[in-house]
């Protein structure tokens, strides 16, 4: 079967987090992929199986202890309660996957204008500790690869979660070669939000409109202003208005159109980006999946419309 798409989709089954009955459905990343096939958008060629990433490459980002004790499951109580999910070895291995399918799609941006990582986006994980369901901050992780292969220089995350990137703010303060803009809703976890070069804070309610407006100004004076070597875009499907752990009230219209309106501009300039997914906790699974899903097609129609 020939492929169907322009890029890459970056997928493994180990990337189910084993959750089991929670409010992170983890088997979305099954389902999005299921859906594409389904569909005919993609064909099984389309997708690139990644490597786990390796305990030396995470260590560009997180403590050597913390990596331990995910591994050795010497979490202490504290650290799971940050967590807030279930400890298991399905879990750690799915997060090493994680940041090795973000690297791999990372790579496959600077080869094809982007690369999409059906998975990832991590962006509550810490250096020495995980919150809000991350361990492993995969983007972070990602970056700080290419920048010690010399592959980039510079690097702007774009976060749309609806939750403010606490731990890329954090991991990356101070570092004059990562831009780091997050578009969320205020009055939502973390409680505290360490600063990221440009923090969007958005009332309860914010629909389509004034979010896309509230976000186009500041993320084209970023991308032309600090002219990245590569784009992370983190594309949360929780901005969603039917979302259980989100407050906007974004449409899936209206999500499809903040895609384009991050992949647009980038793609015209030349300008990689590496996609992954972040969170998504819609009542309907269907729609957190087609949500999902819908990103991948904007990322085909941005390479072949600009």
């Amino acid at each position: 079967m020939a492929r169907k798409l322009p890029l890459h989709l970056v997928y493994h089954d180990g990337y189910d987090l084993n959750f089991g009955t929670h409010v992170f459905p983890s088997s979305k990343y099954r389902l999005v992929r299921s859906r594409l096939l389904r569909e005919e958008f993609a064909s099984v060629e389309d997708f690139a199986d990644p490597e786990s990433a390796t305990d030396d490459q995470l260590r560009l980002v997180h403590t050597a202890t913390w990596i331990s004790n995910l591994k050795n499951g010497t979490l202490n109580y504290m650290e799971l309660l940050k967590l807030e999910v279930p400890y298991s070895q399905q879990m750690v291995h799915a997060f090493w996957l994680a940041a090795g399918g973000t690297t791999l799609a990372a790579r496959l941006a600077l080869e094809e204008g982007i690369g999409f990582n059906i998975g990832g986006g991590f962006h509550h994980a810490f250096p020495d500790h995980g919150e809000g369901f991350c361990a492993i901050h995969d983007v972070a992780v990602a970056i700080r690869i290419l920048q010690h292969e010399g592959r980039i220089r510079r690097a702007l995350v774009v976060d749309c979660d609806v939750h403010q990137g606490n731990g890329t703010a954090a991991i990356f303060a101070g570092d004059s070669g990562v831009f780091t803009l997050s578009i969320h809703q205020l009055n939502n976890y973390p409680d505290h939000k360490p600063p990221s070069t440009v923090d969007i804070n958005l009332e309860d309610g914010v629909g389509d409109t004034e979010y896309l407006d509230r976000l186009r100004g500041p993320y084209e004076t970023a991308i032309e202003g600090f002219r990245p070597d590569l784009v992370m875009y983190v594309a949360g499907a929780d901005p969603y208005y039917e979302d259980q752990l989100g407050g906007l009230s974004l449409t899936i219209e209206g999500l499809m159109l903040r895609d384009r309106l991050v992949l647009d501009p980038a793609i015209r300039l030349g300008i990689p980006v590496a996609v992954t997914l972040a969170g998504g906790y819609a009542l309907e699974l269907s729609d957190t999946v087609r949500i999902h899903a819908n990103t991948a097609i904007a990322c085909a129609q941005a390479l072949r419309e600009c």
